[in-house]
């Protein structure tokens, strides 16, 4: 069959990076948050699998060859989930470069989209490099922790440049008052908080990654409570921004972000609880990771939601002195 020629659809259009719509650079965007939000769950997946050494050294999946091979001591199946995971290493980098090429070539060119694109590929080689030291000290959970919040950066990373894809160059302003403004970013804080207290709680837990690894020397039991407690902080503070959201008629989109938030904060708590009280199974753990990546990303879009750029000039003259404030 002929294919028709003229225009491209805007789906094809959304693929290109060489020749960048706005559409099309806005697509690569959140592509690259997908990407970088899924290898930090497939990620959890190796390590609840015990399938973080399947491939012992690093880079050669074993001593002798940087692709798997039958090992009398190592599970084909650990061996096939690991390098799987080191393989998805190359499609988040793809879709990087894909970014900072459709940013480079956008006319006229914007400096804050390429700083942003490159923040990218650089992080994940950094990641790259991490996860060898993550193997090369035995899965200690201090790297392998190190290893997911190096993944929160890289995904506020690329939210930001989602963000901005959709915004003109110019100044930020508030639409919110400027209190709201300011428990949005406490409450992200605190979810960062949360964040790093799960780090604790996964590396005290029971899924090391590999029955050799060490563990967090802390009680378990006191760790978890810790981070309930910090959960219930950030559902408190969600509940507060969403009220002052509602009660300021601050714009729609700002309200649908926080509500959104606190709906997958309260789904992230039945998993938590779920989990813990039976005995912390695999596929809840691997979920709960999900549900925590979810968590942040959505805290990110709260956040976000609070303010637009706008060029200087369209902004009244007061606006223009207190317009990040």
């Amino acid at each position: 069959m002929k294919l028709p020629t003229g225009r491209p659809t805007s789906i094809i259009r959304s693929l290109y990076f060489w020749d960048p719509t706005p559409s099309s650079m806005r697509g690569w965007a959140l592509a690259s948050v997908v990407v970088n939000a899924g290898i930090a769950v497939t990620g959890a997946t190796v390590r609840v699998t015990e399938s973080g050494l399947g491939c012992p050294t690093w880079p050669q999946c074993t001593s002798d060859s940087y692709l798997p091979v039958l090992h009398p001591e190592i599970s084909p199946l650990h061996m096939a989930v690991e390098f799987g995971n080191r393989l998805l290493t190359f499609l988040v980098l793809a879709v990087g470069f894909a970014c900072v090429i459709a940013a480079l070539r956008t006319a006229p060119r914007r400096p804050d989209l390429v700083r942003l694109a490159w923040v990218q590929p650089a992080g994940i080689v950094v990641q790259a490099l991490w996860g060898g030291l993550v193997v090369r000290t035995a899965l200690h959970p201090a790297t392998v922790g190190m290893h997911y919040i190096i993944s929160v950066g890289l995904m506020a990373a690329c939210w930001m440049f989602y963000v901005r894809t959709g915004e003109r160059q110019g100044v930020i302003r508030r639409v919110v008052h400027r209190d709201i403004r300011r428990l949005a970013q406490v409450l992200l804080a605190a979810v960062f908080t949360l964040l790093v207290a799960g780090v604790l709680v996964t590396g005290t837990g029971p899924h090391s990654g590999d029955e050799l690894a060490s563990r967090f020397d802390l009680d378990i039991e006191s760790v978890a409570r810790v981070h309930a407690d910090i959960a219930y902080l950030v559902v408190g503070l969600t509940f507060a921004l969403l009220f002052a959201l509602h009660v300021s008629k601050a714009p729609r989109a700002a309200r649908r972000a926080a509500l959104a938030l606190l709906g997958i904060e309260l789904l992230q708590g039945v998993i938590g609880y779920t989990q813990y009280f039976l005995g912390v199974p695999a596929f809840l753990v691997g979920l709960h990771v999900l549900g925590s990546t979810l968590v942040w990303i959505f805290a990110l879009r709260a956040v976000t939601a609070t303010r637009v750029r706008e060029p200087v000039g369209t902004l009244p003259s007061p606006d223009r002195e207190r317009a990040a404030a």
